[in-house]
């Protein structure tokens, strides 16, 4: 029979087992909402420069960045509502004035970054960017001293459901550029301003499309050592914990 201490004893750890999972599930829950936090404010900067770029237009037809962006908040789950209430307040102008900035940089191992930023603040993020990259031995750079390195394409991201010979011909019969095979998906390259001719064709072949996007391909890229891979993804990492940054790019 147990006595009233052991009782207690076992009821306490029951107790505090519970406790110890419930804070776990708190704090899992905390960081995937902080998370979810930044994203839906990067979709939301992102649809801010979009509708300015488009010279106001909130029609998505006739804004091809509108589109992108659109896209862009879509693919972090962003819900309908809050999507078509960024649009609607961008067209009337409320909130923050919101800036799109690009920054360029060397870090280790003389690896370029071309850094793409929304802020209303461009003290707070330069300020930011500086600090992230000097403490790893890194340093901004003057404009043009990176961009020379990389090429604007439009990018299509397909899984791999079929071959990569019928996914290149696919490609190629409906304009795109490129395509790379990757582990899971294709990456199939277009003209900027062919994207979403190329994905509206490829939809009509009923080829499913994970993600499309404008992006900075480096046009030579360099080799790094799997320790120096790790370096740099972590540093590329703490740069994206800035809500101002939208997207990093490498030549790597």
């Amino acid at each position: 029979m147990l006595s009233f201490m052991n009782l207690r004893t076992c009821y306490f750890q029951l107790f505090m087992s519970g406790h110890s999972k419930w804070s776990k599930v708190k704090h899992q829950k905390a960081t995937t909402d902080v998370a979810k936090a930044a994203a839906f404010t990067r979709a939301t900067r992102g649809i801010s420069i979009a509708v300015k770029e488009g010279g106001g237009v909130t029609d998505p037809n006739a804004n091809f960045h509108l589109r992108l962006a659109i896209e862009k908040a879509r693919s972090v789950n962003m819900p309908k509502e809050n999507i078509e209430r960024a649009i609607a307040k961008a067209k009337g102008g409320e909130g923050e004035s919101i800036n799109q900035v690009v920054y360029e940089a060397y870090g280790p191992f003389g690896v370029a970054f071309y850094i793409e930023t929304a802020t209303n603040n461009t003290n707070r993020t330069v300020s930011y960017l500086k600090q992230v990259l000097e403490h790893v031995g890194g340093s901004m750079a003057r404009p043009g001293a990176v961009s020379y390195l990389f090429s604007r394409r439009g990018v299509i991201l397909i899984p791999k459901t079929i071959p990569y010979d019928m996914m290149m011909s696919y490609a190629l019969d409906v304009g795109a550029e490129d395509v790379s095979e990757k582990e899971d998906v294709y990456e199939v390259y277009t003209a900027p301003d062919g994207l979403f001719a190329v994905k509206s064709t490829l939809e009509e072949k009923n080829v499913h499309i994970q993600s499309c996007s404008l992006v900075m391909q480096a046009i030579n890229e360099r080799v790094l050592s799997d320790q120096e891979q790790d370096d740099i993804d972590a540093l590329i990492e703490r740069i994206e914990e800035s809500d101002d940054v939208q997207r990093v790019y490498t030549n790597i």
